[in-house]
């Protein structure tokens, strides 16, 4: 329980017991639908009218500690009412305004930042009621499902950065598998979450410094391989863009990068990047020299059927 609430102020009413009583703790994460209500009976926010129920991950500051209080209260599959004091409830009116918002189309939302907030209120005139004359509410909550923290795969902002590596580790060999099985979109998701995974532990160090570069070697192959994926889906543009990254953040002489994004720029019809790509390949690895000239020859001649193409259709204009 947050030790900073008042259990005190907090008075429950079982509606429907739950099933089971599951032990909580750090990361256990609860999904549930929740009514808000005035003392009047008065409905202010209800989930069920919403797209998708609310979730919470125990220990992760979510911005309403009375709720985290209360669900720890509760069973699975548990209705109850819990009349809170207003004391507890400073950050409710800002909690239902960013639920509220996250409904709307990202053209409607409004930021209430402090100088909105003295001048236009929060937005919502029960909201602002409620802001401007604090009262005590009225909570129905059903607890949906409780899964601990090996039970589901945690959201990227759940994770430490140790979690995330080993995520990285664990995605790129599930993309592996995935990919010998042909399966190239499970093996293109796998990969791309775990390129992102590596992003977010790369921003938090100085560019080209030892832990900035360790990262890059972690990330290049799964972009190259994100990058293959791509290609058999004949996404090239897909291709080009994270070849690109490849050889213009980390190397800019890597060979399957260089080779993979030539392919991709015939599929998109850029043939003199192709050509300068494929040539820069077999200078990098003479061994590639064979398949290099076998690219050039294909381009070449479809080239030349290009041209033809376009000569009949020249001609047909006269």
């Amino acid at each position: 329980m947050d030790p900073c609430v008042d259990e005190a102020k907090i008075v429950k009413e079982t509606l429907h017991a739950g099933t089971k009583v599951v032990p909580f703790r750090d990361g256990t994460r609860i999904k549930f639908h929740f009514q808000t209500r005035k003392l009047d009976g008065t409905v202010l926010d209800d989930s069920r009218e919403m797209a998708k129920p609310m979730e919470l991950v125990l220990g992760k500051k979510f911005k309403l500690d009375v709720w985290e209080v209360c669900l720890q209260k509760m069973a699975l599959h548990e209705v109850a009412k819990f009349r809170c004091d207003k004391s507890l409830l400073q950050q409710y009116p800002f909690v239902s305004k960013t639920i509220r918002d996250s409904m709307k189309s990202s053209e409607h939302r409004k930021h209430c930042c402090g100088m909105t907030l003295q001048n236009e209120g929060i937005g919502y005139k029960d909201l602002d009621e409620i802001f401007g004359c604090p009262q005590d509410l009225e909570f129905v909550l059903e607890v949906l499902s409780i899964e601990h923290p090996e039970d589901y795969q945690k959201d990227s902002w759940q994770l430490s950065d140790k979690e995330k590596l080993e995520q990285v580790k664990k995605l790129r060999e599930k993309g592996n598998e995935c990919y010998s099985r042909k399966d190239y979109v499970g093996a293109t998701e796998a990969y791309s979450y775990a390129a992102g995974l590596i992003e977010q532990l790369m921003l938090k160090e100085k560019p080209n410094d030892t832990e900035w570069l360790e990262l890059a070697q972690l990330k290049v192959p799964l972009l190259l391989n994100y990058s293959q994926c791509k290609l058999l889906d004949k996404d090239y543009y897909a291709v080009i863009e994270h070849c690109s990254e490849v050889l213009d953040k980390y190397d800019k002489d890597n060979v399957k990068a260089l080779f993979r994004r030539a392919k991709a720029h015939v599929g998109a019809w850029n043939p003199d990047r192709a050509k300068a790509d494929f040539q820069r390949v077999a200078e990098l690895d003479p061994a590639l020299a064979g398949a290099v000239s076998k690219e050039l020859k294909n381009l070449q001649e479809l080239i030349r059927l290009k041209d033809v193409e376009d000569k009949l259709r020249f001609q047909k204009l006269f």
